[in-house]
Order: structure tokens, then C-alpha cells, then sequence
């Protein structure tokens, strides 16, 4: 079923009501008669329909910038409860716009990551949508609306996902208007904003980021809402900005001393990766190819990193290879940039704590290369080389393993997944990998078993309960294994029990 058509049926099977009824006094959470858990669990259950829409970025090492980003953020702020769990995900998007879901789930639109002219201003944007869960925002309307807005937002949840741009599809206006009705009924309101931007700001300078960067993007983006009314960003239908917001904002920066805050090399990859995968992959490449011609870039080490990416999604292979030996000729040259790296043809440079992501995504991308390149003996060196340094790098990890699953060292990759399992157990693709090596090894009981741990990781309960009633019924494993499998499928069971009540 096609998502807007979804949209429609929630729609008329869910008529949408006025906001009308009192919320509880801000501030006081209370009041709020949602428990966690049941948010928890209603976050999960959008979560699933976003998780299976293409649009979703199933990316290790996106995923991993937001998290650490987000979780530094919330380490400095003092509203955030120690219990509160918070998951940071994107979703391939050019819309400007982020949102936050109950649960403590929060999305980010890479048309959002790509426009932020400053790790400062990606920053005041997640503090923001920070603040807006540690405030239970979401938790206080649905207890005002008696629980009818769990409906509404995962109704929401289905137009997100379904509100990319796409200027052929004549369903995109179809999905915007049922999109833009949800969304009328959701905005935030005025006081739960301006809670949201103090709060956020306090966040946001507690945390080392230049306060004025809040600012200086929600004014970038009311401007240019003001002179492109048709194609106003996104984030102004669901967070509305206003002249007294910003007002408020500045006064409350205005006092404070000036602050530079470079932008980290991790910041500056990620917007690269995601610029080389935005548009026409052809037109990509021309695009980096013609700025590293002309010289028109911050970065050359940055600018090349994505411009390799744009070649392997044009699988111009060889270029890239090509490309990735002048990268390494910048990184060695350059003194503020030879921290990326650890390794390059048997030359060792030095690494910098605060670079471990930047590093770890230049030595994922030159793995990525010279396996596409049939180098196989060179690309497995340079993914065990990395590991060594960097070896909890989920991007590496997962790389590692399906190259030794495609070459078919499938005995390797199982010992390999189930070793990083034992360290990183919330790790939903490696549960998948680890599934299909034992599906290639044909022992069917253990590969439901991981799978279920997979779909039980993706808050697909009764998927899981289903892959291990699958995993019994196939109980070719020891008494040990079969013990395993009945006990986990008790808990599991228990598990969707509770979820079951928690959306009812």
C-alpha cells in the first residue's frame, strides 16, 4: 500500500478533532498521564513505519554522528532524565526539517544537516527538539487529547516518510495536503516553543556550541520562508518561527560573550557523504568535480571524501580509487588534517581523540573502495587495520562483515558477528548478518533466532515471537540452544503483551 494512500485511510478512519481541551501547566510533567513506557512504546510503533520506508537512512555512520552529537548535547543539559532514552536517526529528505517523536526518538531531514551552515546551528536545532521531549511536549497534548493523538502523530509519522520531494510524482501534492492537515492539528504551541528555545539555548551553551547560531538559522529559514511562500521549509508548518522568538532568542544571547566554535571534521564528512548522495548521481559528481577545480571549498580533504562518495554512486570505481590516493596525499599534507587517518600504505600518522569519528569514516570509505575494486586482500588489511584502532565503529563492523559474507568466508564473518555481538548488543543489522550466515551455514534454528533478536531491536515484537516459534519448530540446535530459544521467547511474548496494553 503506497503511503499516501495510507495517510488517506488514517485520515478518515481517525477524523481529526480541535485542540480544544486545557494542557497541564508547563513545566510540570506530572500531569502528564502518559507513562514512559507507554510513550516508549508508541515511539517504537512509529518508529516501525518510518524504519520500513525507503526514505529512512539505515547508515552507521550518519546515524552515529547525530547520536554522539545528541548525547553530548543532552550530557550538558541538566533537564534530562538519566532513564530518558534518546534514539537520533535521518531520513534521506532535501525538505528543511526535524522533528521529535514520543520516546525520545528524534529525526533530522539531511536537506536539514546539508543547510546548517554550522555544526552550531545543527546543534541549536537538536537542543531545541532536546528540550521538547525533556519538557514531555509530546507526552502532556497526548494526555490532553485523552489519547486521541496517538492516532494523529502516527498519522504524522506515516506523512514524514511520505512528504519527499518529488516533482513527477502527482501524488507528492496528495501527500503534502493530508501531510499539511495533520500537521495544522500537531504544531506545538507558542508557549511550548519558546519553552523549547530557552531551554534549547541553555543546552546549547552549556554544551560548548556558539549560542548565536539558534539565531541566526531559525532567521535563515523565516527569510526564506518569507520570499518562497510555496516552498517554505518544512520546519516552519511544524515548529512556526516568528519575529518575537527570534526577539527573544537575541536578547538572550546578546549579553553573551562572543564565542568561536570551529566546526569538527566529523560535522563537515557527514554533510559532504550526504551531499554526494543528494540529486542526479551525475550530476553530483560534476558538481564536486567542478569545485575541486576551481578551488571553491573550505576543505579540500572534505571536499574529496565526498566526492568519492558521489563516484562509487556513479560506479565510476576506478576514479575513486583514483581520487582516494590524492585524499591521502592531502591528509598527509596537511597538519590540521593528517588526525583523519591512521594508515595508508604502510604510513602511520598520528590520531586525535576528538577526530575517532572522522577517522574511523575515512578508513570505512577506503575499505569501501578497494573492495569495489576487486582489491580484496587490500580492503580486508584496511578493515582489520581500522578495527584495531577504531574497534567499536559500527560502519567498519558491518562493512567487515559483508565483505567476508560476499566473499564467501562465511565461517570468518560468524565468528567475527557473534565476538562484536557479545560487546554491541543493540545492533540490529548485525543480528541480520549474523542470521544470513547462519542461513548460508543452513542451520535454520539459529538463524530465526537471530533474526529475532533483529526485528525484536526494531520493536517488531510480534515478528520476533513469530521467528522464534519458527526457530523451535526447526530444532536442529543442542539442548542448550532449544532452552535458549523457549526462554527468550517467554520474555518476548511478555514484551509485546506490554506493548499491546501500552497503545490501547
Amino acid at each position: 500500500m503506497k503511503l499516501a494512500c495510507l495517510i488517506i485511510a488514517l485520515s478518515i478512519l481517525f477524523p481529526i478533532n480541535s485542540l480544544a481541551h486545557e494542557l497541564p501547566e508547563l513545566g510540570d510533567v506530572s500531569q502528564a498521564s502518559i507513562t514512559p513506557h507507554q510513550e516508549r512504546q508508541l515511539g517504537l510503533r512509529i518508529m516501525r513505519q518510518i524504519r520500513a520506508d525507503p526514505s529512512y537512512m539505515d547508515d552507521p555512520e550518519i546515524a552515529s554522528y547525530l547520536g554522539n552529537l545528541g548525547h553530548k548535547l543532552i550530557a550538558n543539559s541538566n533537564e534530562a532524565n538519566a532513564n530518558q532514552l534518546f534514539e537520533f536517526f535521518a531520513l534521506d529528505n532535501p525538505a528543511i526539517n526535524a522533528f521529535a517523536l514520543p520516546g525520545g526518538f528524534m529525526g533530522f531531514n539531511s536537506g536539514l544537516i546539508i543547510a546548517a551552515q554550522s555544526e552550531s546551528e545543527l546543534a541549536a536545532v537538536m537542543s531545541h527538539e532536546i528540550a521538547h521531549v525533556t519538557q514531555k511536549h509530546l507526552a502532556r497534548m497526548i494526555a490532553a487529547q485523552k489519547y486521541d493523538l496517538v492516532k494523529y502523530i502516527a498519522a504524522l509519522a506515516v506523512a514524514i516518510v511520505a512528504s519527499r520531494a518529488d516533482a513527477q510524482a502527482s501524488q507528492a501534492v496528495l501527500v503534502a495536503s493530508q501531510a499539511s492537515m495533520i500537521q495544522s492539528k500537531l504544531d506545538f504551541t507558542r508557549n511550548h516553543e519558546k519553552e523549547a528555545d530557552r531551554i534549547g539555548l541553555s543546552i546549547l551553551l552549556d554544551a560548548g556550541f556558539d549560542p548565536q547560531g539558534m539565531a541566526a538559522f531559525f532567521e535563515r529559514l523565516q527569510r526564506a520562508g518569507r520570499f518562497h511562500e510555496n516552498g517554505a521549509p518544512s520546519y516552519l508548518r511544524t515548529h512556526p518561527i516568528t519575529y518575537e522568538r527570534i526577539a527573544d532568542i537575541q536578547n538572550r544571547t546578546r549579553e553573551m560573550p562572543y564565542r568561536q566554535v570551529p566546526d569538527s571534521l566529523d560535522f563537515l564528512l557527514v554533510r559532504a557523504k550526504l551531499r554526494a548522495l543528494q540529486g542526479n548521481a551525475r550530476d553530483t559528481v560534476r558538481q564536486f568535480k567542478t569545485r575541486l577545480a576551481e578551488k571553491r571549498y573550505s576543505n579540500e580533504a572534505v571536499e574529496r571524501y565526498g566526492y568519492i562518495h558521489a563516484l562509487l554512486r556513479a560506479k565510476k570505481y576506478k576514479q575513486a580509487d583514483a581520487e582516494l590516493t590524492l585524499l591521502y596525499q592531502v591528509l598527509h599534507s596537511d597538519p590540521t588534517a593528517s588526525a583523519l587517518t591512521n594508515h595508508q600504505l604502510g604510513k602511520t600518522v598520528r590520531i586525535e581523540s576528538k577526530n575517532v569519528i572522522a577517522g574511523a569514516m575515512i578508513e570505512t570509505l577506503s575499505a569501501r573502495v578497494k573492495l569495489t575494486n576487486g582489491e580484496t586482500a587490500e580492503a580486508f588489511n584496511a578493515y582489520q587495520t581500522a578495527l584495531k584502532i577504531y574497534p567499536q565503529y559500527r560502519a567498519l563492523i558491518q562493512g567487515y562483515a559483508q565483505a567476508l559474507i560476499e566473499n564467501k568466508k562465511i565461517e570468518v564473518a560468524l565468528e567475527f558477528i557473534t565476538h562484536k555481538l557479545q560487546l554491541i548488543q543493540n545492533d540490529a543489522q548485525l543480528f541480520s548478518l549474523q542470521a544470513q550466515c547462519y542461513e548460508l551455514l543452513g542451520d535454520k534454528m539459529l538463524k530465526h533466532r537471530a533474526l529475532a533478536e533483529s526485528y525484536l531491536l526494531k520493536g517488531h515484537y510480534a515478528g520476533a515471537v513469530d521467528q522464534l516459534k519458527t526457530a523451535l519448530q526447526n530444532s536442529n540446535g543442542n539442548f542448550y540452544q532449544l532452552s535458549s530459544a523457549e526462554a527468550r521467547l517467554k520474555q518476548v511474548e511478555i514484551l509485546r503483551e506490554e506493548a499491546d496494553k501500552a497503545e490501547k
